[in-house]
């Protein structure tokens, strides 16, 4: 089975490519963790487990899921990241959570993908990010020769500023960082609500025709890049910037 949780349409891409070519199975955890569910998943003994990278990690919410979640049938676990440029050491906290989960670990692949988070970064324009995808598709296809050859995937870079932009530095980007207070939607909100329906932590509502953000953000992005009128803004760090998401390319 291959479950994947996105915010801008990279990992659900990659997602479906593997699926496809593996004939298995894919599940969404943001409608899993929107919907607060956590009952048990029967998948075969293959997991595959793809994911944005957020502050050098799978994003938290991602983790917590998995944690609560029983996947009875599951022996393996492969961990593919994307990124806008790299994953630091994650593959060492993916291998701590298949010890607590009892699952035989197969490491972690980096994919670089288009970047989204422009809350603090550019993301390209439209031709920029269909050569990043383009230049991404060898990784995934070699991704998917490795699964499917039931191989782990090789070991990724794992350096002292690698240990450090996971370890130390993730916990404190959440602390300051990871905060809804600078979303805004602007007059040119039409009031449709697709913000509200896309947060996975239900943290968005819509009360006199425009989103209010709650306390409880992931910084997956899916409000401000996949809104329709562009009328939300991230402070003054989001203007001007374009706005990504996959499937406008």
């Amino acid at each position: 089975m291959v479950l994947f949780f996105t915010g801008t349409g990279n990992s659900r891409y990659i997602a479906e490519r593997i699926a496809e070519a593996l004939g298995d199975e894919f599940l969404s955890m943001n409608d899993r963790i929107k919907a607060g569910e956590p009952s048990p998943v029967a998948s075969d003994e293959r997991l595959v487990i793809v994911t944005p990278t957020y502050a050098w990690r799978i994003p938290r919410i991602v983790r917590d899921w998995l944690v609560k979640t029983s996947f009875p049938n599951a022996k393996q676990a492969w961990f593919v990241m994307t990124c806008g440029s790299e994953i630091g050491n994650a593959a060492g906290y993916n291998q701590a959570l298949c010890r607590e989960k009892q699952l035989t670990y197969m490491g972690t692949a980096q994919i670089v993908m288009p970047e989204n988070y422009i809350a603090m970064f550019n993301a390209p324009q439209a031709e920029e990010a269909r050569q990043i995808v383009a230049k991404a598709e060898p990784d995934i296809d070699r991704v998917i020769s490795a699964i499917a050859a039931n191989q782990a995937f090789p070991q990724p870079r794992s350096n002292l500023y690698d240990r450090f932009m996971s370890g130390p530095v993730n916990p404190i980007f959440y602390s300051f960082f990871v905060k809804a207070n600078a979303f805004a939607a602007s007059d040119a909100c039409t009031g449709c609500g697709q913000c509200a329906r896309l947060c996975p932590t239900n943290n968005i509502t819509i009360q006199n025709g425009k989103p209010v953000w709650g306390g409880d953000c992931t910084h997956c992005m899916a409000c401000i890049c996949r809104c329709g009128a562009e009328a939300i803004e991230y402070g003054k760090k989001s203007l001007g910037k374009p706005r990504y998401h996959f499937e406008a390319l």
